[in-house]
């Protein structure tokens, strides 16, 4: 640990505020989105700007410091922070700069999707991101980018232009295609283990009006449902997304007071094709079962991707086990609504996010995420605002994922959704054969493994 004069030569040197361990508001801005996540770093360092980072890399260097990166904080991991040492926070790296000509978008490492919707929205154009506005820009990115508009524009990344990034030895570097493409290559997917990305530009597209919302079931029919969605979403128009989950029902509005916290099943849907056409296209799906709610309707994209942020506010329990998926067996689908049926917590549920349409349209080498194949990603979230019922939260997803979940999937998990001990092993098979060639890469811009806080790549010794 750095000595308090070293701090404050620290200090000197930025433009951003230090938080350390006996300054006040030390334990709020050592917190990230995960309350199960308590780790206490020496300092909390704000940069205002690349050199600031540059800056804290190379004082982390001289006094030999464990370096945790922090952008939104979300990572169910806890990966943004860590014990003794520093956490470069990102956070007021916040900017976002809008071509509405050539449709880009350059927006700081510090921002949060929220920020991007409501700038972008202004011009009726987006960037396809998340669930969620309150996760960052940099962590949802890099892990690959998985959300609402998927199967229409693909992942995150295959949105992805170009990234600024100060690397382990402090030189700053732009990557794209045409410059630094090995680098390009493994952000897209390689997490954090490269260096510290301080801009993204991507891509926009023309979104701004969506059909959307939650369409619910009861358990009863979650069997005809579950069936019905397995063909249905592998083969739908590419304008169609939607997400099945195993939930309870929120005991808030606009849920109604009768199916407030009930177990159901349902679908999260978004159209981003032609609205005159969207009653056209629910039409079959509205017949599907006996729909016992239909939210379904247009609505500002930045509204459906706001929509769950006030029910999982930052400093609940989280636990996350999760599995990529060619398919979904009757056999599978029969332990996923045994374990459906018995959700221990009223937050705790089941995602299955489709990875088909559009992501099928990248190969599976084209960048570091190489799950191409699959069809779906499934992650079980155990979650609750009160520390006692974590056991409960952690065997009830645990068990779900080792019986109707991992015998069926790929071997591997999409990173964002991994939890922060789950072993090489889990990470190697995240990566299967794109695994070797990131070794490569992560020992060529950092040999020494200065970025090791994240679902670590290992440099070759």
């Amino acid at each position: 640990m750095p000595e308090i004069a070293a701090l404050s030569d620290l200090r000197k040197n930025i433009r951003g505020d230090i938080i350390g361990r006996n300054d006040q508001g030390y334990d709020k801005a050592r917190r990230v989105y995960n309350g199960m996540i308590d780790k206490k770093p020496e300092a909390i360092v704000y940069c205002e700007n690349t050199t600031d980072v540059i800056n804290v890399v190379r004082f982390a260097h001289e006094h030999e410091l464990l370096t945790a990166v922090r952008g939104g904080g979300h990572n169910a991991g806890g990966l943004g922070v860590c014990d003794d040492g520093l956490v470069i926070d990102l956070s007021r790296i916040n900017f976002t700069h809008i071509d509405p000509v050539k449709k880009t978008l350059t927006v700081g490492g510090g921002a949060t999707w929220g920020d991007v919707d409501r700038a972008t929205h202004a011009y009726g154009l987006a960037v396809p991101n998340g669930i969620f506005s309150t996760t960052g820009v940099g962590g949802l990115t890099l892990g690959g980018g998985l959300g609402n508009l998927t199967r229409t524009y693909g992942l995150t990344i295959d949105n992805l232009l170009e990234v600024n990034i100060v690397l382990a030895d402090t030189s700053t570097v732009t990557a794209n295609k045409d410059r630094n493409p090995d680098l390009f290559w493994a952000i897209r997917g390689g997490g954090g283990n490269f260096g510290i990305a301080t801009s993204f530009k991507f891509r926009l597209h023309e979104v701004s009006t969506v059909y959307a919302g939650p369409m619910l079931w009861e358990m009863e029919e979650a069997d005809e449902v579950m069936q019905w969605y397995r063909e249905f979403i592998t083969s739908a128009d590419y304008s169609i997304n939607g997400y099945f989950a195993f939930l309870i029902v929120p005991s808030v509005a606009p849920f109604p007071d009768h199916l407030q916290g009930k177990n159901m099943c349902g679908i999260v849907w978004c159209y981003a094709g032609d609205l005159d056409k969207a009653e056209r296209v629910f039409r079959p799906i509205r017949k599907v079962g006996n729909v016992a709610l239909d939210l379904v309707g247009p609505m500002p994209l930045p509204d459906l991707q706001s929509m769950f942020d006030d029910l999982y506010p930052p400093g609940l329990d989280w636990y996350w086990k999760a599995g990529y998926l060619k398919e979904w067996s009757d056999e599978s689908i029969s332990k996923n609504i045994k374990y459906g049926s018995t959700i221990p917590t009223p937050l705790s549920g089941m995602h299955l996010y489709p990875v088909n349409g559009a992501a099928h349209g990248v190969d599976k080498d084209e960048t570091a995420w190489s799950h191409r194949d699959a069809h779906w990603v499934e992650n079980i979230v155990g979650v609750d605002a009160n520390p006692s019922n974590r056991k409960k939260i952690i065997t009830w997803a645990q068990k779900y994922w080792e019986e109707a979940v991992h015998p069926y999937s790929t071997g591997g998990a999409y990173i964002n959704f991994l939890m922060r001990d789950e072993g090489n092993k889990r990470i190697k098979a995240a990566y299967r054969e794109n695994y070797n060639r990131l070794v490569n890469i992560k020992t060529k811009y950092d040999p020494n493994n200065f970025f090791s806080v994240n679902q670590n790549i290992k440099p070759k010794e």
